[in-house]
């Protein structure tokens, strides 16, 4: 089953110039000031790496600072929510099913988490990612608006099978963050407290769909659990 942070990503191109290598400057006369691409040290490290490679192949081709933020901004709630670093979330055994870019070969993916600092810099895109990766670690504003979850086009384009509205069901908050003009859909369920005694199971609660919409920015539906459904199911804020 797809994960909750996002199926498929919204991004599968790498943005023109991301895969081509910097070429080697010519050699100067002695004393000659370093070309732009000599100078660029990011000193990234590799939480900033890992986290903006994410934020680069699940956000949209469009490259907005505010969408990577949001969705960086998400991958640090989940591993703080896990007691984890961000680096400790997205190599565990979880972390696969919350963002399949960790794992099916997404060429922005594999491009920014293999860059020098001269192919990032020479990218518009890559150096978005690593600013929105930045902005989340330090804990600015968050574009996500308390988002542990999001979506792309695919929850547009996999509407009949998508998960997230077959089996969960989706709610608006907002219309503005229907940004791909589906259709919200309920799919109700209930929990019960048992008894190890011949008593009757007791109701915990009653819920009409398990995600509702945060925000949305770019090409990404952010999302939460429904409250209703968190309560009844004695669910996890951020599983």
């Amino acid at each position: 089953m797809p994960g909750p942070l996002g199926t498929d990503s919204n991004s599968p191109t790498p943005d023109k110039g991301t895969l081509q290598l910097a070429r080697n400057p010519a050699l100067g006369p002695t004393g000659a000031q370093p070309t732009a691409a000599q100078e660029t040290v990011l000193n990234l490290t590799s939480e900033e790496r890992s986290l903006a490679a994410v934020a680069y192949a699940e956000g949209s081709i469009k490259n907005v600072f505010e969408e990577m933020a949001g969705i960086a901004a998400v991958v640090v709630r989940q591993a703080a929510a896990r007691h984890q670093t961000v680096i400790q979330f997205l190599q565990s055994p979880v972390a696969p099913r919350f963002t399949h870019v960790l794992s099916n070969g997404n060429p922005r993916h594999e491009a920014l988490s293999r860059a020098t600092d001269a192919e990032i810099s020479n990218s518009a895109g890559m150096m978005t990612a690593v600013k929105a990766a930045r902005h989340a670690l330090a804990g600015k504003q968050d574009f996500s608006a308390g988002g542990y979850f999001w979506d792309g086009a695919d929850i547009r384009d996999r509407y009949e099978k998508h998960p997230k509205v077959q089996l969960d069901g989706i709610h608006f908050t907002s219309p503005k963050h229907n940004i791909y003009g589906i259709k919200e859909r309920d799919v109700p369920g209930e929990n019960y407290y048992t008894y190890p005694d011949s008593r009757p199971p007791k109701l915990r609660g009653k819920w009409k769909y398990k995600y509702e919409s945060t925000t949305a920015i770019g090409g990404t539906v952010f999302w939460r659990l429904n409250a209703d459904f968190i309560k009844g199911a004695g669910n996890k804020e951020y599983d």
